[in-house]
Formats: structure tokens, C-alpha cells, sequence
């Protein structure tokens, strides 16, 4: 298996870059013209949710260094389960079926997870394992450590293949192109290690909620509006203030990592794992002026591993190597352009700044707020519109730095600039349920979605606010600071098991 991985890897490496580049060129001029003909307009949004999660042992016969331990998925449990393979071995995916934005979408897309979901769990359950819906695991597999699972890899013909990774070529192709990277490790406050393969990435783990746009047109209005609000939801979502105990660097104390350490490591996990000094692949995306410019954008982003695509029948192959060349443009908030016919292409934004949450509400909650926010900010033209690109950025990066109480800068309704949390919660949340009301929610329904964020606000606290809390306590209780991490994520996956599929984090408040 490990040599006819590798040979796959060769043939990969062999593809002609060349010729990769100027096909996608070509695909984007297909593209465009689709957009002038209005292909890829339809009559209403549409909605859709990229689940990801890690496995741990879980079940009354694991030894006591086994319980929540990081484990790896069969994978034949995948495919009983319908889930995709991730990055590393311990992910697995769930994708929804796209529905339109209103209020029995909505209900659509959360029925679809929960029952996948609790199908899976069941499945999971034989196995002595749990699915987990967190951010950032800090539980290594039994018997091993962090560093070790996440840096293992063998070389067969002069082909690095991370031990711990999936069978998927293009990962494993990413270690050993010509424009592969010295290393791609993490760096990250008091974490810094160094790693052969992109392995380290699978540390973490996401939602993507996804908006269609009615009009393809309209995508960069819609565009910079998701810009807007990154910053403001990634701080309520952030979920991933520790990593593995035994990946800070030595001498670290754990007074260090409070101090120092991000509300949401994910940021920083996925920028310095895969960017490299002359290439940014992972950042906070510039606004475009029209879309044939976000087309433009995917054309010409440096390609980290050309890859042969083979022809079929979905509208979507006739840009096939652009389509293929957009699964490594790394953006934070991006465009995707595409449809297995030609009435379902179409254009969306993909928002990624949010880590997997406690509960499947929670998670929903942000694909809701979002969706909402896309209905109501442009029809509103809320005038946040004009907030600098820089204060957007600056207030990503803030947010993934301090969580909800980083200082955000946003500007109402009435066109007045505030740093005020409150006033910028209120109007923010505000429109996030007048944009689910004009999509069809009742008023009953809208709050059922936008509830559990305005709870985070209301109490000021998050999951990375949570988890800094138990961490403090077992260290106030006397835990060393590896015990206390540990003992935080056990009671973190203790809560979850109670309320994944029926409950709400608030609920452990």
C-alpha cells in the first residue's frame, strides 16, 4: 500500500505545471463567459454545511490513558458511516445537501447533521470510539505523543508519506513538489515545531457554512459584507486556546500560555502550516470589485501541486482544473464557482474562520447568523459596508487573538463608528435575525438560531473562555499543567456526550 501510494505521488509530481497553469487560465475565460450568460444566477440563496470532527476511544473497556484519547477511524467505518476522509486519519466530514435559505431549510440542514450524525455515533460506539465536535484536539493517541503522531513519516523512492495521513494523493503530494516548503511545522505562541509533511494541520477542525448567491454579480457586495463580520463571529466561535501539552516549547509555564496563548490556535495552525515566505496561501482576503475578479484570483494563485483532472459529464468539467487548482486557494472567506449541471452551477461564498462547536445548535447557529447577515446587510446596505479593509483585518486577527474581548471596531446601522461590544453585538445579531425573517423565519425561529450567540455575549463567554476557566481551576486545585488540559478535555467531551445533538454550550454555563 505505502508503494503504490508513493507511485501515485510520482505520477502526481510528473504532471506538467506548465501546462496545469495555462488550462486553468482557460478555465476561468469559460467561467467568465458562464457569468455574462447568467448560468450561474439562480431565483433564491441557498445554504449548505462542511462538518468536521475527530475521533477518541471512548467506551468502557479503555484503560484509563486510553478515555478520549486521539484515535484513528477504519476506513470502512467511513464509508458505513457516509463520511469523507480529512487530512488525518482521526477526521472525518460530514457535507449537507445544499437547501434554500428559509425556515424549513434551515430545519432541513439541521435534521440532515443530527441524524447523520447520531447514525454515525452509533456506528462509532461498536468500535470503542466517539466523533468529537471541537477545534483543536489536545489528547494524543494512547501510548504516543503529539509530536510524534503528527511529524511520523516514512520515505519510499524518495517520497515522504506521513505515517498518520489518509490515502489522499494530493496531501502527501504537498510535501514533495518542487514548490513543497522546507518544512511545515507549527508556529504558534510558546509552540513551535518543526514537521516533513502538512501533517500538523490535522490538528484542526472546522465548520464551513456556505451562501449561494442569488446573483453572481452581486457575490463581491456579498464578499466584502462576509469580510465584515469575520472578525465579530470568529470572536463568539473561537474554540481553541490549547494545543497538545506536549508540543509547547520546554520551560513554557502554564501562567505563559494563559497569558499568551490565542482563543482560537486554528488561526494560527493553518497559516503557518501552510504558508511559506513567498507564498500566502492561508490569509485574510483582499475585497474584489467584480466577480470576473474573484475568478482571476483562483486562475492566478500559486499552485501547490498540479494535478491531473480526467474529464466527465457534470457542468463543472469543463473547468475541471480550475475547479481542482481552487481546493488549495487557502482564504479565510472565499468564492466558489460551480455546479454538476448547468441549472445548479453556481456562485457561493465559503466562510471558514470558524471552528467545530460544542453542540450541532451551536454550530448551526453560526451557519444561520451568517446566512442571515448575507440576507439582510446588502438589502439593508448597512453602511459596515465602508469600514476599512485594514480595521476588517485587523479585527480578524484580534478576535482570534482574544476571543470576545478583543477590541472590535464596527459601524451600526445609523452610520456611527464603535468599539462598544454591546452596540456592535446588537446591531450585528439584530441583522443576523431580520435577514432569517425576510428569508421566511417567524420571529420564534429566527431567535431559536441567533439565541445561543447572543448568550455568549449576554455572559461573556465562549468555548475558549470555558476551557481557559477549567484549566485555571485544576491548575488553582494544584493539577500540573498537561493534567489539567487533559483533565479539561475529558470534561469538555464529558458535556458534549450529554448535549451534541439536543443541547447548547450555554447549557454548561
Amino acid at each position: 500500500m505505502t508503494a503504490d501510494l508513493a507511485e501515485r505521488v510520482k505520477d502526481v509530481l510528473d504532471v506538467d505545471a506548465e501546462a496545469f497553469e495555462a488550462q486553468a487560465r482557460a478555465d476561468a475565460e469559460v467561467v467568465k463567459e458562464g457569468l455574462r450568460d447568467g448560468v450561474f444566477d439562480n431565483h433564491q440563496a441557498i445554504v449548505g454545511l462542511e462538518y468536521e470532527f475527530y475521533a477518541v476511544a471512548d467506551g468502557r473497556w479503555r484503560a484509563d490513558d486510553e478515555v478520549h484519547a486521539l484515535t484513528r477511524v477504519p476506513r470502512r467505518l467511513l464509508e458505513l458511516i457516509g463520511f469523507e476522509k480529512e487530512l488525518g486519519l482521526h477526521n472525518a466530514e460530514m457535507t449537507t445537501s445544499p437547501q434554500p435559505l428559509s425556515a424549513y431549510g434551515l430545519r432541513a440542514q439541521e435534521s440532515e447533521v443530527k441524524a447523520r450524525l447520531a447514525a454515525a455515533l452509533d456506528c462509532a460506539r461498536s468500535e470503542g470510539m466517539r466523533l468529537v465536535s471541537d477545534a483543536l484536539w489536545t489528547i494524543p493517541p494512547a501510548g504516543e505523543t503529539a509530536r510524534g503522531y503528527l511529524t511520523d513519516a516514512v520515505e519510499v523512492d524518495g517520497v515522504r508519506l506521513a505515517t498518520n495521513m489518509s490515502d489522499a494523493v494530493r496531501y502527501h503530494a504537498m510535501a514533495n513538489g518542487p514548490n513543497a516548503p522546507e518544512s511545515m511545522g507549527v508556529d504558534a505562541p510558546h509552540v513551535s515545531f518543526e514537521a516533513p509533511t502538512v501533517m500538523p494541520e490535522s490538528l484542526i477542525t472546522s465548520i464551513q457554512p456556505h451562501y449561494q448567491v442569488a446573483h453572481a454579480a452581486d457575490l463581491p457586495t456579498y464578499f466584502g459584507y462576509a469580510l465584515r463580520v469575520a472578525g465579530p463571529l470568529l470572536a463568539l466561535g473561537v474554540n481553541a486556546p490549547f494545543f497538545p501539552p506536549d508540543l509547547y516549547d520546554a520551560g513554557t509555564s502554564a501562567e505563559e500560555v494563559l497569558a499568551d496563548g490565542w482563543d482560537e490556535g486554528r488561526i494560527t495552525v493553518f497559516e503557518s502550516v501552510l504558508n511559506a515566505e513567498d507564498s500566502e496561501k492561508v490569509r485574510f482576503p483582499r475585497d474584489v470589485d467584480t466577480v470576473e475578479e474573484a475568478v482571476d484570483r483562483v486562475a492566478g494563485d500559486p499552485s501547490v501541486v498540479p494535478m491531473a483532472v480526467s474529464g466527465g459529464d457534470r457542468y463543472d468539467d469543463r473547468f475541471a482544473t480550475l475547479r481542482r487548482k481552487h481546493g488549495t486557494y487557502w482564504r479565510w472567506v472565499r468564492p466558489v464557482f460551480d455546479g454538476p449541471t448547468r441549472s445548479d452551477a453556481n456562485a457561493r461564498i465559503e466562510f471558514r474562520p470558524i471552528g467545530a462547536q460544542p453542540t450541532v445548535r451551536d454550530s448551526v447557529a453560526f451557519q444561520a447568523a451568517f446566512a442571515g447577515l448575507m440576507e439582510s446587510l446588502p438589502r439593508r446596505a448597512h453602511p459596515v459596508e465602508g469600514l476599512d479593509w485594514e480595521t476588517a483585518r485587523e479585527n480578524f486577527y484580534a478576535a482570534a487573538r482574544d476571543g470576545i474581548d478583543a477590541d472590535l471596531t464596527w459601524v451600526t446601522n445609523a452610520g456611527d463608528t464603535t468599539t462598544n461590544a454591546a452596540e456592535l453585538y446588537d446591531d450585528l445579531l439584530d441583522h443576523a435575525a431580520d435577514g432569517l425573517e425576510s428569508a421566511g423565519c417567524s420571529e420564534a425561529e429566527a431567535a431559536y438560531y441567533v439565541d445561543p450567540l447572543r448568550r455568549r455575549v449576554e455572559t461573556a463567554t465562549t468555548p475558549a473562555a470555558w476551557k481557559r476557566s477549567e484549566v485555571r481551576t485544576r491548575l488553582d486545585d494544584g493539577d500540573a499543567f498537561a493534567d489539567a488540559v487533559t483533565g479539561m478535555q475529558r470534561s469538555y467531551i464529558g458535556r458534549q456526550k450529554e448535549t451534541l445533538l439536543e443541547g447548547c454550550f450555554t447549557d454548561w454555563l
